[in-house]
């Protein structure tokens, strides 16, 4: 495998999780007695996920010299 297989399934995992941390979301936020810190530590978790997985992405476009 290489280099750039290895981010494709690096890149697939996070959208996943990504995807599961917003479901976890919801259903806290539903909740009559959600736990406000729970909450906020999904969301934060969350945007590292999204910032993790940015980054995955830039590593697959190639530096173009100006």
């Amino acid at each position: 495998m290489d280099d750039q297989q290895a981010i494709l399934i690096k890149i697939e995992e996070l959208k996943v999780t990504h995807r599961d941390l917003d479901d976890a979301i919801a259903r806290v936020a539903e909740s009559p007695l959600f736990d406000q810190v729970t909450l906020q530590r999904l969301k934060k978790r969350k945007l590292a996920v999204r910032d993790q997985l940015g980054r995955m992405e830039n590593k697959l476009i190639p530096d173009i010299i100006a």
